[in-house]
């Protein structure tokens, strides 16, 4: 019998499963005491590429940048876990 995941799930994982995922690390992160700037250095990174263009961007550009880090790392890891070899049985 061959089972294959359904791409479906993938979907759903990428779509709810991540974000809600990356809200709660971040959330994590600051109730266990890690400072701030640490937290949120993406988003400070995104914000000073930003103002380095020009443009003053509003604390919320890094809180979402941040956030959007973090999606991303979920998303990578759901792929690298997708696209892993299965085992024969």
């Amino acid at each position: 019998m061959s089972f294959r995941t359904h791409p479906a799930f993938f979907v759903i994982f990428v779509v709810i499963l991540a974000p809600v995922g990356a809200a709660v690390v971040v959330g994590a992160l600051l109730l266990f005491g890690v400072q701030p700037h640490l937290v949120f250095a993406p988003g400070r990174a995104v914000m000073s590429l930003l103002a380095v263009c020009g443009v003053h961007a509003p604390n919320s550009v890094g809180v979402v940048s941040t956030v959007a880090f973090w999606w991303l790392v979920f998303v990578a890891a759901g792929v690298v876990w997708e696209r892993r070899p299965r085992r024969r049985g």
